[in-house]
């Protein structure tokens, strides 16, 4: 189990979480949540001992599993030596080892090579190498791959090989931050399978809804500078956590009707000959004051997109399409037709063509033969996955005048309504565009495509940045837009909630499958 006493964690005037006390138990399978910012990452590096609490003390097993971000810390060992890393005290055995039977053989270092030849029994260090490559192999890096250098596989590959690292080596306690980003959907089935074999502490960061409602036993949500726990998956903590507060306004409101009645009868009678009663009513509105209710985590942008004009009845008609960068295609001799009211999710592992195709789409990208012929009447709305396409992310140019310079003809009244449906109340629709984080971009230029109202919505990883209960609503919109939507992710609560087909980047091909994500994996491969 892991232990938390008294954690504090404040930056700066900001305070993230207040003399947390928390056990997370063996056996359980925790998804840590809470917006973006709200520190669940820095609460991974705090139990690590990467990164120090402001106060507390963090109780932790002997062997604990770490999913680290930085690859470029393992650029010049073999992958599958990276995995067994995981295991640091057989990887040190392992080391000290080879460097001893490099030196000349004497009784102590004898001595000393039985001794780890006992730490290497202990920690399974003979099937090391055949655990790392099943985990490998789960993970979809093929056998060539194992004795390369990591600098030399491609990097979506080295982060699911740190996976594998966390994963190595059959850990008490496993944490993991966001660890399906570079998975691909089988991939990230085969991970749900083997934390559902998993015997001791997990806990999971993730802004994969699918993926938390599969494998969570419990959600342990950050908000109101703590941590509540919820048994259940995230579906049902949302469900749980709103009827709470649901009930707690509820009485509060009742309590203000209630109040509102008594005051009513003190002003009435407070002067005249009824004193006791009066003097009753007072200390009822005092035990009635209703609770201060604290800002909830919980908060859903409202996307709707406006209904669109109407396009010709060919969306895109697409022939013989191909596109490299140097000597590496990446899309080679595509064509289908995309028809109005299409909602299509790109999907396929990172590298293989997904932005570049949506570039192509949006003209911002040429190919180098081929045609995409557009249809009639096309207006299109492009979300790039790099935001500083579109968002001079150094400018002091305010989010408001961003949004309305995306459509001058627009009344403010009307842009200051789509600030606030994308969660920018008050002050924060001035934001300078240098101060806005991840969440908030994402967000605006969400934003700027429910303002100018187009006909055709290419997104490219649009979930990127956005928190749960964000891409939920970015679901409901897509599948309520009366238009033509493309979107790339790897999210498959997204593409559950609006796609309707598929173009799959597969190993040496594309396909386009005309059905759902679901019959895709069952029949489309």
């Amino acid at each position: 189990m892991i232990t938390l006493e008294n954690i504090s964690k404040r930056i700066g005037n900001r305070t993230l979480f207040e003399n947390v006390t928390f056990t997370f138990n063996v056996g359980c399978r925790y998804g840590l949540t809470g917006p973006n910012g709200s520190g669940k990452s820095t609460l991974l590096k705090i139990i690590m001992g990467v990164e120090p609490q402001t106060t507390g003390i963090v109780s932790l097993p002997k062997k604990v599993g770490f999913l680290k971000q930085r690859i470029e810390d393992f650029k010049d060992f073999l992958v599958i030596d990276t995995v067994i890393m995981g295991n640091d005290r057989l990887w040190k055995a392992m080391q000290e080892r080879d460097r001893l039977y490099e030196e000349e053989m004497t009784d102590a270092i004898g001595i000393r090579l039985g001794e780890i030849e006992e730490i290497i029994a202990e920690e399974d260090g003979y099937s090391a190498e055949s655990e790392a490559e099943i985990l490998l192999i789960g993970m979809g890096i093929p056998e060539e791959l194992h004795r390369k250098k990591m600098s030399e596989i491609p990097t979506d590959r080295q982060f699911r090989t740190l996976l594998c690292q966390a994963l190595f080596g059959n850990p008490d306690a496993l944490l993991l931050d966001e660890p399906t980003n570079h998975l691909d959907l089988e991939s990230i089935s085969w991970l749900e399978e083997f934390l559902h074999r998993y015997k001791g502490t997990l806990v999971v960061v993730s802004h994969d809804r699918h993926f938390l409602n599969s494998v969570c036993t419990d959600i342990a949500d950050l908000d109101y500078e703590t941590i509540i726990t919820y048994p259940g998956n995230y579906d049902a903590m949302v469900a749980t956590k709103t009827a709470v507060r649901t009930r707690a306004e509820e009485e509060n409101k009742s309590k203000e009707k209630k109040i509102s009645q008594l005051k009513e009868f003190v002003a009435k009678f407070g002067a005249g000959t009824r004193a006791s009663q009066v003097q009753s009513r007072v200390r009822e509105i005092d035990r009635l004051e209703p609770m201060e209710l604290k800002k909830s985590n919980i908060q859903r942008p409202y996307i709707r997109f406006p209904e669109p004009k109407q396009a010709g009845q060919v969306i895109f008609k697409i022939d013989h399409l191909s596109k490299g960068y140097g000597d590496k295609p990446v899309i080679r001799d595509f064509s289908c037709e995309i028809h109005r009211g299409d909602k299509i999710a790109i999907i396929g592992n990172n590298g293989k063509g997904k932005t570049t195709l949506c570039k192509l789409l949006a003209k911002a990208l040429n190919p180098d033969s081929g045609t995409i012929h557009p249809g009639h009447g096309l207006e299109v709305g492009y979300f790039p996955q790099n935001h500083g396409e579109v968002l001079n992310k150094h400018s002091d140019e305010t989010a408001f005048d961003w949004l309305k310079n995306r459509k001058s003809s627009s009344f403010d009244q009307d842009v200051r309504g789509v600030l606030g449906r994308m969660l920018f109340a008050g002050d924060d629709a001035f934001k300078p565009l240098r101060n806005l984080s991840g969440g908030e971009a994402a967000r605006l230029m969400i934003g700027s495509l429910l303002l100018t109202g187009p006909n055709v919505l290419i997104m490219d990883e649009p979930n990127n940045h956005l928190d749960l209960e964000a891409v939920s609503a970015l679901a409901w919109g897509l599948e309520n837009f009366k238009g033509t939507a493309i979107v790339a992710t790897h999210d498959r609560e997204l593409i559950n909630g609006f796609a309707t087909k598929i173009i799959a980047f597969e190993e040496d091909s594309i396909r386009f499958f005309q059905g759902p994500l679901e019959e895709y994996l069952k029949i489309g491969r």
